[in-house]
């Protein structure tokens, strides 16, 4: 977006804060963990809340930030929340049912199931042929997973040298399947100008 989307203004309140407030408003949630710079954390506004709150600086790339925001988690959780800040219209039902399914499977991650016709193109950008969009599903966050479970994927992960674009994937490299919870409200992710006027129609 040639700036740094997340302390972007969503309605008037920076997209990060927007993501933190739905995990503010889950049941389900009893500390939040911010992988951010300083920079990012001071123009978020953040006072006095209604649960935990601290940051931890990110790394080079999502699973390094990922790793650091973990190694923060308290001593006495048994679950974790993976949500991308760039995701600000989750509905805390959700955060909540993802959490509840990760309690019954062990892990649990919000997506939405492939509508659209599916197409594979050759090197010119011409289609050939149809692909199956069944049994597809777009994968979203927060991505819910018991704590040592996703420490331990994280190990292998980094043994390994891989890598990966979310946590089922990590989950997935060590032979764990993770159960899909089928999104009830739009949780698109903030990645062009588009997005953001999509956004905001949506929350008016």
């Amino acid at each position: 977006m040639g700036l740094d989307k997340l302390t972007s203004p969503l309605a008037g309140i920076p997209i990060l804060r927007r993501a933190l407030d739905a995990f503010l408003a889950a049941d389900s949630i009893t500390e939040v963990v911010i992988a951010c710079p300083v920079e990012r954390w001071e123009l978020l506004g953040i006072g006095a809340t209604s649960k935990p709150v601290k940051r931890v600086d990110g790394g080079a790339n999502r699973q390094d930030s990922v790793a650091a925001g973990l190694a923060a988690v308290s001593e006495m959780s048994q679950l974790v929340a993976v949500h991308d800040g760039a995701r600000p219209l989750v509905a805390p039902a959700d955060i909540n049912r993802c959490v509840a399914a990760a309690e019954k499977y062990h892990a649990a991650a919000l997506a939405r199931r492939v509508t659209e016709t599916l197409k594979r193109a050759d090197a010119e950008d011409c289609s050939i042929e149809a692909v199956s969009r069944e049994q597809l599903w777009f994968m979203e966050t927060p991505q819910v997973f018991e704590v040592e479970l996703l420490r331990k994927a994280y190990e292998a992960v980094a043994d390994w040298n891989l890598a990966i674009t979310d946590e089922v994937s990590a989950l997935e490299a060590i032979g764990i399947s993770v159960k899909l919870i089928e999104s009830h409200h739009p949780n698109l992710k903030i990645t062009t100008p588009a997005d953001l006027v999509l956004a905001e129609a949506l929350l008016q």
